[in-house]
Protein backbone atom coordinates (compact mmCIF):
# COMPACT_ATOMS: atom_id res chain seq x y z
CA UNK A 1 0.00 0.00 0.00
CA UNK A 2 2.67 2.70 0.70
CA UNK A 3 4.75 1.40 -2.08
CA UNK A 4 1.58 2.91 -4.35
CA UNK A 5 1.89 6.02 -2.64
CA UNK A 6 4.83 6.42 -3.54
CA UNK A 7 4.40 5.58 -7.14
CA UNK A 8 1.28 7.78 -7.25
CA UNK A 9 3.00 10.99 -5.75
CA UNK A 10 6.37 10.75 -6.72
CA UNK A 11 6.37 8.93 -10.61
CA UNK A 12 3.47 8.78 -11.77
CA UNK A 13 1.50 12.48 -10.32
CA UNK A 14 -0.60 12.79 -13.57
CA UNK A 15 -2.05 9.27 -13.13
CA UNK A 16 -5.46 10.66 -11.81
CA UNK A 17 -5.82 12.83 -14.77
CA UNK A 18 -4.58 10.17 -17.36
CA UNK A 19 -7.12 7.96 -16.15
CA UNK A 20 -9.94 10.41 -16.34
CA UNK A 21 -9.32 11.26 -19.91
CA UNK A 22 -9.22 7.65 -20.49
CA UNK A 23 -12.59 7.20 -18.63
CA UNK A 24 -13.94 10.22 -20.80
CA UNK A 25 -12.51 8.90 -24.05
CA UNK A 26 -13.79 5.57 -23.91
CA UNK A 27 -17.32 6.55 -23.62
CA UNK A 28 -16.88 8.41 -26.69
CA UNK A 29 -15.18 5.47 -28.35
CA UNK A 30 -18.38 3.99 -26.98
CA UNK A 31 -20.91 6.19 -28.97
CA UNK A 32 -22.54 7.44 -25.47
CA UNK A 33 -25.28 9.59 -25.45
CA UNK A 34 -24.49 13.45 -24.65
CA UNK A 35 -25.95 12.63 -21.07
CA UNK A 36 -23.60 9.63 -20.27
CA UNK A 37 -20.98 11.89 -22.00
CA UNK A 38 -21.78 14.46 -18.98
CA UNK A 39 -21.81 11.75 -16.55
CA UNK A 40 -18.94 10.36 -16.77
CA UNK A 41 -17.18 13.77 -17.06
CA UNK A 42 -18.67 14.29 -13.52
CA UNK A 43 -17.52 11.12 -12.54
CA UNK A 44 -14.01 11.63 -13.58
CA UNK A 45 -13.25 14.93 -12.10
CA UNK A 46 -15.17 13.55 -9.10
CA UNK A 47 -12.36 10.33 -8.84
CA UNK A 48 -9.82 13.15 -9.35
CA UNK A 49 -10.38 15.21 -6.88
CA UNK A 50 -11.10 11.62 -4.44
CA UNK A 51 -7.99 10.40 -5.63
CA UNK A 52 -5.43 13.46 -5.04
CA UNK A 53 -7.18 13.79 -1.46
CA UNK A 54 -4.32 11.22 0.81
CA UNK A 55 -6.30 9.97 2.92
CA UNK A 56 -9.02 8.75 0.85
CA UNK A 57 -6.17 7.56 -1.69
CA UNK A 58 -4.87 5.30 0.91
CA UNK A 59 -8.90 4.35 2.00
CA UNK A 60 -9.19 3.39 -1.52
CA UNK A 61 -5.89 1.55 -2.04
CA UNK A 62 -6.56 -0.41 1.26
CA UNK A 63 -10.10 -1.43 0.22
CA UNK A 64 -9.48 -2.92 -3.36
CA UNK A 65 -6.24 -4.98 -1.93
CA UNK A 66 -7.43 -6.14 1.54
CA UNK A 67 -10.42 -8.36 0.35
CA UNK A 68 -8.60 -10.43 -1.40
CA UNK A 69 -5.72 -11.19 0.85
CA UNK A 70 -8.22 -11.78 3.40
CA UNK A 71 -9.52 -14.51 0.95
CA UNK A 72 -6.39 -15.98 0.10
CA UNK A 73 -5.67 -16.09 3.99
CA UNK A 74 -8.55 -17.88 5.15
CA UNK A 75 -7.91 -20.63 2.29
CA UNK A 76 -4.60 -21.32 3.17
CA UNK A 77 -5.05 -21.74 6.97
CA UNK A 78 -8.08 -23.85 6.04
CA UNK A 79 -5.45 -26.17 3.96
CA UNK A 80 -2.92 -26.06 6.06
CA UNK A 81 -4.60 -26.12 9.19
CA UNK A 82 -3.54 -29.18 11.18
CA UNK A 83 -6.36 -31.29 12.79
CA UNK A 84 -6.22 -32.04 16.45
CA UNK A 85 -7.02 -35.16 17.94
CA UNK A 86 -8.96 -35.97 21.15
CA UNK A 87 -6.62 -38.49 23.46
Amino acid sequence: MGTWEIIYYKLMPGFAEKYAAHMVERAKASGASQQKMDETERQAKQFKKMYDNPAINVAMTFAEVFPIGLVVTLISAGLLRKRVRET
